[in-house]
């Protein structure tokens, strides 16, 4: 099997580039573990302790969430569908942290349950949503563990639906956090758009009758533009952490810090952190969604080829400032890239299929990955298809 290549950019175009490129714009941070990535092109933008294993606290709860979410698209999981407060887990976490307040033997709508663990972080919303889902929470666990798996967050594990200490049996690193907003974004926009972003949520009663309403702890909702999300998270051993997201003219980041001291330190820090991203980087745009950039081999098919697409808007990320260098204005100029892919691809291919790979290699920093997708459908080829194409195969050792 070998490896396909296409490279576009000449080895003038690099040495240039490498000459005037500046390094990546510094920043620095009191956070212990701090990780940046742009959803639109993969690339790292900055990563201290990315790959530590710590205690989520309530991160833990994006995971929650991505497996209600999952539901939900599904359609096994409705959002007016209700579950119920037992006794023995309102006895067990009434009181224990963050609460939705939710009382004993009452009926909560999923719906209110995302807005309860993801606006209020609820610890007992949680742990209804969890035996609702699966009939108990070490079985809703085990989705959790599932779907971390699926993701690809090797370094992870849950042990509760709702981040609460368990002598480390739950473990995290800033890059699966990272991995793991992507995919609740990526998959879920409108769920994301409908309940990440609140700004508040009421729920339950005080003694006196009045209405509670908590506040959402996301600190950068209302400091950073388009900052829609995603989740705080606190323990004593754990300290003070954050995942979020933010998007601004179509350019997207995600941002994970963890380790602090103080929830003042969290958000002034995390508001830095995120205005350093977006001040500091910009997006080049390659290819817009839909256009071919490539054309693959194909083995086994109907036809020899299938073109390679853009499956969505696909940009690089620099530096502020290198635009000129790289070809912000000049039609043509791009970063060196390479498309690839192992091949022939194997015949039936689905139109949309993730084929190949286009790797992008902005001088001074490390390569950029975006995916390609097959234009068409490649059916495999009939009996003569398959006799022809051998005895082509054939010829071409001669």
């Amino acid at each position: 099997m070998k490896s396909a290549q296409f490279v576009i950019a000449s080895v003038a175009t690099l040495a240039m580039a490498q000459a005037s490129i500046a390094a990546a714009p510094p920043f620095d941070t009191s956070a212990p573990v701090a990780f940046m990535q742009d959803m639109n092109s993969g690339a790292i933008l900055y990563s201290k302790q990315p790959d530590f294993q710590m205690p989520p606290a309530s991160l833990a709860k994006m995971m929650t969430v991505y497996v209600a979410f999952s539901l939900i698209k599904s359609g096994q999981l409705k959002l007016d569908q209700k579950f119920t407060m037992q006794p023995e887990t309102w006895k067990k976490w009434h009181a224990q942290g963050s609460t939705m307040f939710i009382g004993v033997n009452e009926q909560v709508s999923v719906a209110d349950l995302l807005s309860g663990i993801i606006t209020l972080s609820g610890n007992d919303a949680c742990i209804v949503m969890a035996e609702g889902i699966a009939g108990t929470e070490p079985a809703f666990v085990a989705l959790m563990n599932q779907q971390a798996e699926k993701l690809g967050m090797t370094r992870s594990h849950f042990g509760t639906a709702n981040g609460w200490p368990d002598n480390d049996v739950t473990h995290v690193t800033a890059r699966d956090l990272a991995t793991l907003a992507e995919a609740t974004i990526r998959e879920f926009p409108d769920l994301y758009k409908t309940f990440y972003s609140k700004p508040n949520f009421t729920w339950g009663k005080t003694m006196a009758g009045n209405a509670i309403n908590q506040e959402n702890r996301d600190p950068l909702l209302g400091k950073v533009q388009g900052a829609d999300g995603l989740k705080t998270g606190h323990t004593e051993e754990a300290g003070y952490g954050f995942t979020g997201s933010a998007e601004q003219g179509g350019h997207r980041l995600v941002a994970v810090m963890a380790g602090m001291k103080s929830s003042g330190e969290r958000a002034a820090q995390a508001i830095a952190f995120m205005n350093w991203g977006f001040a500091s980087w910009r997006l080049k745009p390659l290819y817009a969604q839909g256009k071919r950039v490539d054309v693959a081999q194909v083995q086994g098919g109907a036809s020899s080829t299938v073109g390679l697409v853009a499956p969505r808007d696909l940009a690089v990320t620099v530096p502020l400032g290198v635009g000129g260098i790289l070809g912000a204005n000049t039609p043509g100029a791009t970063p060196p890239m390479k498309v690839v892919y192992d091949g022939p691809i194997k015949a039936p291919i689905a139109a949309g299929q993730h084929i190949a790979d286009l790797v992008v290699s902005p001088p001074g920093q490390d390569p950029q990955t975006l995916p390609l997708v097959a234009e068409t459908d490649v059916k495999e080829a009939g009996f003569f298809g398959r006799i022809w194409a051998s005895i082509k195969a054939l010829f071409s050792w001669l």
